[in-house]
C-alpha cells in the first residue's frame, strides 16, 4: 500500500493532456520544455516518497482500510452496511481536513441473495458450493430438481440446444482471462434460457479455486425468460464435466431465495484539494465503496478507494497546493455495472472539457509496476516522463491501455484515463 501514492503524479499531466501545449506568452511549448518542467518536480517527488515510504504516512492507508473493513464489513448495493460506510467516509474525509467534502445522490439496485443450496443427487449425493449471481431470480420455494447438461462454451450450448430443454446448464468454460471469460457469468443465464433451460450454473471466473465459488453481477434481457443462475466452484464444474464425458447421468437439486427490491437511494462520496491556478480543471482519482456481500470488500475495492484518499492526504500533509483541483470520488454501485459512476457522468458531462484526466484503482492492492494509460501519443510521452520521477521505488512503466468500469464513460468521450498496473507477487 505504501507505494500507491504515485496517483499524485498524474496531477502533473493535465496541463497538457487534452489541450494545446502553450506558454503564457502565446507560443507552443516544445517537448524539451515539458521535460524540463517535469524534472523540476524532483524534490517534490522525493518529499512525497519519503513521507509515504519512510515518514508518518507509512502504512497509514492500510491501517485506515483495516479499521474500515473490520468495523463495517460487506457493503452490498442497497444495503444498510453501504449506507453506514458512506456516512463513515463522509466524516473521515472531513476530519482529514479535505475540502468540499459532500455527497452526491444516486439510485442503486437493491438485490439480496437469501437462502442458497445445491445438491447433486445422481450419480451420488454431493453438496455443491454455490453463490447466486447478482440480480438472479429465485427458484420456486420447493427448488428445482433437474438433469444437468455440461457445456464448455456458448457455441456448444447452441449446437446441443435440443438436449438443453428442461435441464440445468452447467458451464465448464475454460478460463482465458477475466475480461474474456466473464461473459459466461454475465450472459450465461440468458443463453441457457434461450434454449429452454430451467437454471444455469457457471464455473467461477477464476484461474483456480479452493472449492470456492465467486459471485458477481449478471444481466437478463427483456425478451428472454429469467431463470435462476449461480456460480459454482472450479472443482465441481470439472467433476461434473468428467461425469458427463463418461455418459453418466447427473441430477441436481437447486434452491435459491433471491429477492429484488426497488432501487435504493445512495451516494457518491466526493472530496477535493482545490487547485491554486486552474481550480475549474479536474484531476479525478477514484475507487468504489460498495462490495459484494460474502466478504469484507477489502481488496475489491476498499484498497482502491483508500489509496485514492491517501493521494489527497499526502498532498495535504506536505502543504502542497496543486495547480488543478484534485478530486476524489468514492463510487457507489460499481459492482452492478458502474451505476453510481454513470449517474455522476450524466450530471457532470456538460463540463467535460474541465476534466483533464480520470483515474480508477480497482485491480487489487498488490505492489504497482506503473500506470495503464488511454490517451493520445503526445500525452503518453508526457506520462512516461512523469513516471521517471518514481524511479526511486521502481514504479515507472506505462502500459498501453487503461480500463475501469467507473471511468469508461469519460474515456469514451476522449478524456485521458489511467489505472494502476500491479504485480501480484
Amino acid at each position: 500500500m505504501k507505494y500507491l501514492f504515485l496517483i499524485f503524479f498524474i496531477n502533473l499531466l493535465p496541463q497538457y493532456a487534452g489541450k494545446s501545449l502553450r506558454r503564457s506568452d502565446g507560443y507552443s511549448k516544445t517537448f524539451y520544455d515539458i521535460k524540463n518542467e517535469i524534472a523540476g518536480y524532483t524534490d517534490i517527488a522525493k518529499a512525497i516518497i519519503d513521507l509515504a515510504v519512510h515518514g508518518k504516512a507509512q502504512n497509514r492507508s492500510y491501517e485506515r482500510l483495516a479499521v474500515f473493513a473490520d468495523t463495517i464489513g460487506p457493503r452490498l448495493s442497497g444495503s444498510k452496511n453501504l449506507d453506514i460506510a458512506i456516512k463513515y467516509m463522509f466524516s473521515a474525509l472531513k476530519e482529514d481536513g479535505l475540502e468540499n467534502v459532500h455527497l452526491e445522490p444516486v439510485k442503486v439496485p437493491h438485490w439480496e441473495r437469501g437462502e442458497e443450496f445445491a445438491m447433486m443427487l445422481e450419480p451420488r449425493n454431493h453438496s455443491i458450493a454455490v453463490l447466486g449471481l447478482g440480480s438472479s431470480v429465485a427458484t420456486p420455494p420447493e427448488g428445482i430438481t433437474a438433469e444437468v447438461i455440461v457445456v464448455s462454451s456458448f457455441d456448444e450450448l447452441h449446437k446441443r440446444a435440443q438436449e438443453a430443454k428442461g435441464k440445468i446448464v452447467v458451464y465448464n468454460e475454460p478460463f482465458i482471462s477475466y475480461g474474456e471469460t466473464v461473459r459466461y457469468r454475465s450472459q450465461g443465464a440468458v443463453e441457457a434460457a434461450k434454449v429452454g433451460a430451467v437454471a444455469s450454473l457457471i464455473r467461477s471466473i477464476a484461474s483456480f479455486s479452493i472449492h470456492s465459488p465467486h459471485t458477481g453481477w449478471q444481466n437478463y434481457q427483456p425478451d428472454v425468460p429469467r431463470i435462476p443462475t449461480a456460480c459454482i466452484s472450479v472443482e465441481d464444474a470439472e467433476m461434473m464435466s468428467r461425469l458427463s464425458s463418461r455418459g453418466i447421468k447427473i441430477i441436481v437439486h437447486l434452491k435459491m431465495g433471491a429477492r429484488t427490491y426497488p432501487d435504493s437511494p445512495s451516494f457518491n462520496t466526493v472530496a477535493e484539494i482545490v487547485g491554486s491556478k486552474y481550480p475549474e480543471q479536474i484531476v479525478l482519482v477514484s475507487g468504489h465503496l460498495d462490495s459484494w456481500d460474502v466478504g469484507q470488500g477489502a481488496m475489491d475495492d476498499g484498497g482502491g478507494a483508500f489509496i485514492s484518499w491517501e493521494a489527497l492526504s499526502l498532498i495535504k500533509d506536505l502543504g502542497l497546493r496543486p495547480k488543478r483541483t484534485l478530486r476524489l470520488v468514492l463510487w457507489t454501485g460499481e459492482e452492478q455495472g458502474g451505476i453510481g459512476a454513470e449517474q455522476y457522468y450524466q450530471l457532470h458531462k456538460e463540463n467535460i472539457s474541465n476534466f483533464d484526466i480520470v483515474m480508477e484503482s480497482d485491480e487489487g492492492t498488490f505492489r504497482p509496476s506503473g500506470l495503464g494509460f488511454t490517451g493520445n501519443a503526445k500525452a503518453r510521452d508526457i506520462v512516461k516522463e512523469i513516471m521517471t520521477l518514481l524511479q526511486p521505488i521502481n514504479v515507472t512503466d506505462v502500459y498501453d491501455y487503461a480500463d475501469g468500469t467507473d471511468i469508461d464513460y469519460w474515456m469514451r468521450d476522449g478524456v485521458p484515463g489511467t489505472e494502476l498496473y500491479l504485480r501480484s507477487s
